[in-house]
């Protein structure tokens, strides 16, 4: 039998082979992607009683060479982020079909291309969440790089190619200089690239080189967007939405996110990250960075770019807590890799349904809409709120851990930063559902032939509306994401 590591990246394998061998049969092609994305999630659901109990199993898939192995290994951060990228996956794949076929029909250009490489990069996020050591998580985190990069040049036009060579340059330049520098050193020092409850590298590394190897390692997992890599993330907004909706919630960036919390917790150690001056230093850049993000939000007049600014600063949440290294910040920085992927993939829906009906990109063409569109406006109203980590909104309880864990470092500059960064939130967010439901509508907004418009498409409303329960339904129940991220080695006082 299959062991269900391997099976849950060959489903997406499968899931990218699909579109090429079913080009002429679109209907039957999606509902195979659907089918997919829901076995997917169904052998991660599987994978949960073994986590729960505290058993492990391990697979070994090639070596390059001794001590130098593919492995696959299963544990609770691990699942959390495996159980987010596939139960998004099915909503996304919905939505994409309602995105799609409603701007550009059913025979869109690329289509192939498109629905492979989504795939593709479910496959990398697969890979990455259960990845046993250092090589087998650098392959993965390419393949991600690799494989959302026709997806944000989908359109061919100048501003996506130039979308994408930014992209290739800063998280392959990154990766190649730094990450892998790191990797290698630490293997070098170690000899094992392994990752094991606690880290690697007390009794081989001295303080000095612990420190070294944790600004190769945090900046060089660039995909968190952490300054000065996040200009990746912007301009990647020229993607189509729910391209946009994979990189913020189901896979690139969570990877990234992902990345630094499995380093500071099973290669780094927490111990050793709190003693650390390399770590104070990338706990510094991520305040700023959440600072200096919220800011240009409150500046952009474009909604997908206000958001793309808004997943920058909540990133860095994770980021400061991977960084601090004190439990509750580790368990709330796990957490918030759910909390976060909910709430910020119904705001990229919301705005989606919005562009499909009515093709409106900005904040001030909104005022009004919610009466045209009450359903979308009302979950937007929601991913926004448990973005912000406002009760009663699943966003609550990892911002609260997070705020817990700086109390427990007595980091008291970077408490600040995460209130003052929501108190901006309220004002980059807030009011776009506030003049969608009671400003007045203005005639001159509206775009020509769209100017009695409704809701978008079921298919792209029903995957918001699901998203928006689900930020909902994860206050009063946080359950498995909850218990996951308090078995995190290092997350317990």
């Amino acid at each position: 039998m299959i062991p269900l590591e391997m099976l849950a990246l060959a489903l997406p394998l499968f899931g990218a082979v699909l579109p090429w061998l079913l080009r002429r049969q679109h209907t039957l092609r999606n509902c195979g992607t659907l089918l997919l994305s829901v076995a997917l999630l169904l052998t991660v659901i599987q994978l949960l009683p073994a986590v729960l109990q505290g058993q492990s199993s391990t697979v070994v898939f090639g070596s390059i060479a001794p001590g130098l192995d593919f492995m696959l290994e299963i544990d609770a951060l691990g699942l959390i982020f495996a159980l987010v990228a596939s139960s998004l996956w099915i909503l996304n794949s919905i939505y994409s079909v309602g995105y799609m076929h409603g701007l550009y029909g059913a025979n869109f250009e690329g289509q192939e291309r498109y629905w492979s490489c989504f795939a593709l990069a479910i496959l990398a996020a697969m890979g990455i969440a259960f990845s046993g050591n250092l090589l087998t998580l650098f392959l993965f985190y390419e393949l991600m790089t690799f494989s959302t990069w026709p997806l944000i040049t989908h359109h061919r036009s100048a501003a996506a190619k130039r979308s994408g060579r930014i992209y290739l340059a800063i998280l392959v330049g990154s990766s190649t200089l730094l990450l892998l520098t790191a990797i290698v050193w630490t293997w070098v020092l170690t000899g094992t690239v392994r990752f094991e409850a606690g880290g690697i590298l007390a009794g081989s590394a001295s303080p000095t080189q612990i420190s070294l190897l944790i600004l190769l390692f945090f900046f060089g997992t660039a995909k968190t967007a952490i300054f000065p890599f996040h200009q990746w993330l912007p301009n990647a907004m020229v993607a189509p939405t729910p391209v946009s909706a994979l990189l913020h919630a189901v896979a690139v960036v969570k990877a990234g996110v992902f990345t630094v919390l499995k380093l500071s917790t099973s290669i780094i150690g927490p111990t050793a990250m709190q003693q650390s001056w390399g770590a104070e230093v990338v706990a510094w850049f991520a305040a700023g960075t959440i600072l200096l993000t919220s800011v240009i939000a409150l500046s952009r007049p474009e909604l997908k770019a206000r958001l793309a600014y808004s997943t920058i600063g909540q990133l860095n949440y994770i980021v400061l807590g991977a960084a601090v290294a004190f439990p509750a910040a580790l368990q709330g920085g796990a957490l918030h890799i759910a909390m976060h992927a909910y709430g910020k993939i119904t705001l990229f829906f919301a705005a989606g349904a919005i562009y499909v009906a009515s093709r409106k990109t900005r904040v001030d063409q909104l005022d009004g809409i919610g009466h045209r569109m009450p359903w979308t406006m009302t979950a937007f109203l929601i991913g926004s709120l448990s973005t912000l980590g406002l009760p009663p909104l699943a966003g609550t309880w990892s911002k609260w851990l997070l705020c817990v864990g700086m109390i427990e470092a007595h980091q008291w500059a970077f408490l600040a930063t995460l209130l003052i960064s929501t108190l901006l939130g309220l004002g980059y967010l807030l009011p776009i559902p506030i003049r969608a439901f009671f400003a007045k509508e203005s005639t001159a907004a509206a775009v020509k032939g769209y100017e009695d418009h409704g809701e978008a498409p079921w298919a792209c409303r029903i995957p918001l509306l699901v998203s928006a329960l689900a930020c909902l339904v994860l206050f009063f129940w946080p359950g498995i994401y909850d218990q996951l991220a308090q078995m995190i080695e290092g997350s317990q006082p």
